[in-house]
């Protein structure tokens, strides 16, 4: 799920309005956009990139890797099934307000098919200095520089705060990984730490939560295994029980879900959780400094 230079993009939706902005701006970026889809206008080029009818068409002329989606609500779930049927190693599901049946029937598929979906209701993913796709800005250097801080956020506005922050505390990122705020996502907070633990690109990991749902306890799980420092910032501290607040997702309902229920789960881990986001720099740069310590003395010990 970290995308690099080497992948090749699909851009469904390619000929609207978003998605030719967003489109060039990955392209000028570094990420290799292959083509795009649109059956009312396949056999045109756009953005200097063949246009097809559907997915399939597209990987049986070049092939490609990535899909991203600039599709409505109503087409997304025969956007995605197409691109995911076509071999589709990935699927970044920008659209949001999916209807409910329509989301499980494309994650019944993408198992099917072997296709990891990120989201529905992501903002994307950002490798800083090889490519991006989907809608974060990453080119803009005040948030995002190369480094070795993988992040993880549920809202693109929020990791794009996060990653601002890091910037400003001298920290690049080596990935963002934004996994979509809906409550039935196809890549969980758990899945991307792990992506993030096994890339030795990633020093350090910074996961941005919120309340609703249970996959930051459940990241915790791996966060007590790994020896990479983990920092996190957990949104809605104040948000009353019982009513969504922004996302669809960020809703709780018992303890389970609840600010205290993430914070009190990823620090018996070993994480350290922060009350606003920029306190991260400082708490990631004492973990870090601690973790080199223990590193030496080991190496000493050896």
């Amino acid at each position: 799920m970290i995308v690099r230079t080497s992948d090749r993009v699909l851009v469904q939706g390619i000929t609207g309005k978003q998605g030719t902005f967003w489109t060039e701006q990955m392209q000028a970026y570094g990420t290799t956009v292959v083509g795009g889809v649109n059956p009312k206008k396949a056999g045109q080029s756009h953005c200097g990139v063949p246009i097809f009818a559907t997915a399939k068409e597209a990987m049986a002329n070049g092939g490609f890797d990535v899909s991203v989606m600039f599709i409505p609500p109503a087409a997304a779930k025969a956007a995605a099934i197409d691109a995911i049927e076509a071999g589709a190693k990935t699927v970044v599901c920008l659209t949001e307000h999916i209807p409910s049946h329509d989301v499980m029937e494309m994650h019944a598929a993408a198992a099917e098919h072997g296709t990891r979906i990120i989201g529905p209701n992501t903002a994307g993913i950002v490798t800083p200095g090889e490519g991006f796709v989907g809608i974060m800005p990453a080119f803009n250097p005040r948030i995002f520089q190369p480094g070795r801080v993988g992040v993880i956020s549920r809202s693109g506005s929020l990791g794009t705060l996060v990653c601002l922050n890091l910037v400003r505390g001298g920290h690049g990122q080596s990935a963002f990984l934004g996994i979509g705020g809906d409550p039935m996502i196809g890549t969980t907070t758990k899945d991307a730490l792990a992506a993030l633990i096994d890339d030795p690109g990633t020093d350090a990991i910074a996961l941005v939560g919120e309340i609703g749902g249970s996959m930051e306890e459940e990241a915790a799980e791996l966060v007590a295994k790994t020896d990479k420092p983990v920092v996190s910032f957990i949104a809605g501290r104040a948000s009353p029980p019982g009513k969504k607040m922004g996302h669809a997702g960020a809703i709780v309902t018992g303890d389970r879900g609840s600010y205290a229920s993430k914070r009190g789960a990823l620090e018996r881990a070993g994480a350290v959780v922060v009350d606003v986001p920029g306190d991260l720099p400082a708490a990631l740069d004492a973990l870090m400094a601690e973790a080199a310590k223990r590193s030496g003395a080991q190496r000493l010990a050896d």
